[in-house]
């Protein structure tokens, strides 16, 4: 049995390999302490040692951090997998299988914005996979209550934006 240490960052490392999408902070967070695995503070230690190590890249976005898998992430995994007690691994899957859609939900369709050297407001809008970004937009707007707008009706008219985008250039 592992020290709980690394348990806790072969849960992390697990949970990343089998989502092939991002997951926040908080997912990870709802999950595990949720399931009573850790702390708060922990597990926070947990994920700040496995960016520092490069098992796990971290993106930060409208202040919201995301998590992918780096390779070194899972050739540790590969190598330190079975360490994972099978009611363990087996609590991860069940969660990742009731919970997919949502979490993918929350995490593929992105928008951010940020004031520019104009004095106006650029919005980027980006729909996430795993290895890439079918579509990224980024359009500049007046002000920042338009900026908003904008970033709230991505996640609404992302699809459409991308088939009309599609249609158009092809």
């Amino acid at each position: 049995m592992p020290e709980p240490f690394t348990l806790y960052k072969l849960i992390v490392l697990y949970m990343l390999h089998k989502v092939d999408f991002p997951l926040t902070n908080s997912q990870i967070s709802e999950f595990v302490l949720g399931r009573g695995y850790t702390t708060y503070f922990t597990l926070q230690s947990v994920l700040s040692e496995l960016v520092e190590g490069e098992m796990v890249r971290q993106e930060t976005i409208r202040n919201c951090s995301y998590f992918t898998l780096t390779e070194a992430g899972e050739e540790a995994l590969r190598y330190f997998q079975n360490r994972i007690s099978e009611p363990i691994r087996e609590d991860i899957d069940q969660y990742l299988h009731e919970n997919k859609m949502q979490l993918r939900d929350e995490v593929s369709i992105l928008a951010d914005y940020y004031k520019n050297t104009a004095e106006e407001y650029t919005v980027r809008c980006i729909v996430k996979e795993k290895y890439s970004n079918p579509i990224e937009l980024t359009v500049t707007v007046p002000d920042e209550m338009q900026a908003r707008v904008a970033c709230r009706n991505w996640k609404q008219k992302c699809q459409e934006i991308y088939e009309f985008v599609m249609k158009e250039l092809l």
